[in-house]
């Protein structure tokens, strides 16, 4: 299937009330309440929730084309849908009484971390949790929280087969944690991704929860989707939509100034129809290897590792692309690429803030 614009993936009504208030939101450091109504309107949140849970259970493909329109419309939005929404994919991890009980929430709003900086330890009825988390992205409006930690037993840390710790992921309430506001970052600051923490926490055995296929509690096809890919996927596309506003704005630009100056400046739309272009063949190569490989799941009769090394690579290479790309442009675009109240200078300020992620940090 043939990818198109971001833009032909949304009602244009929605980009536009999502797109306005942007700026206001990063005043405010935190979605505008219109964002976020209409993030729960549409049910974007519960993108990877099963339909027995109340979610739209949608297809991998569908989920990524949405994030990436959701980021091409607005940085800090598409951010907040994909984190909170892959964090919602949980569901087909937990105990179903537990799933029922969260998503039964009207405005259901998983956050979360995947570092490992949190201890459990063992009682006789549960665990007693411990720990402090970063980054969790979408914290104001969350109604839960989901964070890794260590398992200790009678005062020693678990280990596995291998020596190393054993790491189990857990569901907590809002109630139950404490906000820290520490998000200072240059951009993607409407995401409001602050860090929270528990201490001495006693939680029953059911928030516990393991997330690999094998560990799946419900028969849907995207629980069997490996996490890593997953979430190099989801947050890819929030680059690339970025990347792919960037460009529009820059051909915009460029448009404008060729109007006014002549001949003498169409390099520069020379230089974002390229830049158009190549960032397209790479979308087209990401999302063919995306289906492929959830054909692949569905065909196979056990996990092959060389699909999903595929779209590990395509990836980053999206990601790294649109990066460069951005970057390749900006030097052009004077101070309409400079000044923060610009559209253009949130974008390239939110693209690498994200960019900084874990995940792609090492490329």
């Amino acid at each position: 299937m043939t990818i198109e614009h971001p833009s032909q993936y949304l009602p244009k009504e929605l980009i536009d009330k999502l797109r306005a208030v942007a700026p206001e939101a990063e005043k405010l450091g935190q979605l505008h309440p219109e964002q976020l109504a209409i993030i729960h309107d549409q049910g974007w949140l519960n993108m990877l929730v099963a339909k027995a849970y109340g979610g739209l259970d949608l297809s991998l493909a569908d989920v990524l084309r949405t994030e990436e329109a959701l980021a091409w419309t607005d940085g800090s939005v598409g951010w907040v849908v994909t984190l909170c929404s892959g964090a919602g994919w949980f569901a087909g991890f937990l105990d179903e009484a537990l799933a029922k009980e969260v998503f039964s929430h009207p405005q259901v709003c998983i956050a979360g971390s995947g570092a490992t900086t949190g201890t459990a330890t063992e009682t006789e009825s549960g665990y007693t949790i411990t720990g402090f988390w970063k980054h969790a992205s979408g914290a104001h409006h969350a109604t839960a929280f989901t964070a890794n930690c260590q398992i200790e037993r009678e005062g020693e840390l678990l280990l596995d087969t291998k020596g190393q710790p054993v790491i189990r992921t857990f569901l907590f309430l809002k109630e139950e944690v404490t906000l820290h506001p520490t998000w200072n970052a240059m951009g993607m600051m409407a995401t409001g991704s602050h860090a929270f923490s528990v201490t001495n926490l006693h939680v029953p055995p059911n928030r516990c929860f393991i997330i690999t296929p094998e560990q799946a509690q419900l028969p849907d096809a995207i629980y069997q989707y490996p996490f890593l890919q997953l979430a190099e996927t989801t947050l890819a596309v929030n680059l690339s939509g970025m990347a792919m506003r960037f460009i529009d704005l820059c051909k915009e630009y460029a448009t404008a100034k060729l109007e006014r100056n002549g001949r003498s400046t169409s390099h520069l739309l020379l230089f974002t129809e390229a830049a158009q272009a190549q960032l397209n063949t790479l979308r087209q190569v990401f999302y063919d290897t995306v289906q492929e490989s959830c054909e692949s799941l569905l065909e196979a009769t056990s996990i092959s590792d060389s699909p999903f090394s595929s779209v590990s690579a395509t990836s980053k290479e999206l990601l790294f692309k649109g990066r460069q790309l951005v970057n390749e442009l900006y030097p052009y675009c004077g101070l309409q690429a400079a000044a923060t109240s610009t559209e253009m200078n949130r974008i390239w300020r939110n693209l690498h803030t994200a960019g900084q992620h874990a995940l792609f940090r090492s490329i």
